[in-house]
């Protein structure tokens, strides 16, 4: 999906226009992928832009940070702060939030403390993240030859701009063979979760996800799913899944800041349920923009207002 360019980005500190948001081709983070991102949305509600779960988005970016020994030069609350005024200065009412801290420029080597740390936050207006239709019809997906990296080898609780070599050759291998996204087994043979995706299993009227240690990064989204999933009245299991599980299943799911919850109607050319939304998943999807959209009290405190 082609990038909606806007009036301003925040760099370093200042506003600045989009054009002008530029880095030397000598940066560490080009060399070597050291940087940490996010990835969050502003929805237009009937009480204005609300940016969903701003905190969280912006802890899991200094874990993220912590994790690669990455001092972010500036507060939470400052970041916090900047992704609201970023939202008023570009006139949007519904974005895509993305910050990102990376190592910038200093020298060459693998070693990068003495590259100074970068922090740049932008926002742009981007569509639904598997299409348009995507969230009625759901998606199909294969089970990807890649799998995802294996335990103290990358961290995969951080959000590394590295990790996501991985996510684009899970990625370009489901599109060239006419899939839309592939799901990734971790180090141990079990069900880990998409390129950029967490994954939801529904059998019996029980849902099932991935836990941690499955390789998977700790999504806000899914954090979110398990909450509303338990507010409803469902069994939520965190526990590693076979790959087979997918073909039995009655309802499948993606959950992320750009997939929001998105079906999954095919696996490998074997239909899931009724090869559209089940209707557990149509429960929480609805619930889900209901809350997200000002339709439901945020009770969660999630949502956090563009004043």
């Amino acid at each position: 999906m082609a990038m909606a360019k806007t009036k301003f980005i925040w760099m370093d500190g200042k506003f600045i226009e989009w054009e002008d948001a530029k880095i030397h081709v000598m940066s560490h983070v080009i060399h070597y992928g050291t940087g940490v991102f996010e990835g969050l949305r502003c929805y237009d509600t009937p009480k204005g832009p609300m940016i969903f779960r701003l905190k969280e988005h912006t802890d899991r970016l200094f874990n993220s940070a912590k994790i690669y020994r990455m001092e972010i030069p500036f507060t939470r609350d400052e970041l916090n702060n900047v992704a609201v005024e970023l939202i008023k200065k570009n006139s949007l009412k519904a974005a895509y939030i993305r910050p990102i801290a990376f190592r910038g420029y200093g020298e060459l080597g693998v070693n990068p403390f003495p590259c100074p740390v970068s922090v740049v936050i932008a926002t742009l207006q981007w569509g639904k993240y598997l299409g348009d239709e995507a969230l009625e019809n759901g998606v199909d997906v294969m089970v990807s030859s890649w799998n995802r990296m294996a335990p103290n080898t990358f961290p995969a609780m951080a959000k590394c701009c590295a990790n996501y070599m991985n996510s684009q050759l899970i990625k370009m291998e489901a599109l060239l063979y006419g899939f839309t996204e592939g799901i990734a087994l971790d180090n141990t043979g079990y069900l880990s979760e998409g390129s950029g995706e967490n994954l939801f299993i529904i059998k019996n009227g029980i849902i099932y996800t991935p836990p941690l240690n499955a390789s998977i990064l700790p999504g806000i989204t899914r954090a979110t799913v398990m909450t509303l999933a338990r507010d409803l009245g469902l069994e939520v299991v965190q526990e590693k899944p076979a790959r087979e599980f997918l073909y039995i299943a009655d309802e499948v799911f993606f959950t992320g800041s750009a997939a929001e919850i998105t079906p999954i109607r095919s696996v490998d050319k074997i239909t899931v349920g009724a090869g559209k939304a089940g209707p557990i998943t149509k429960k929480l999807q609805k619930r889900f923009f209901d809350v997200i959209e000002g339709r439901e009290p945020d009770k969660h405190n999630w949502l956090t207002k563009v004043l």
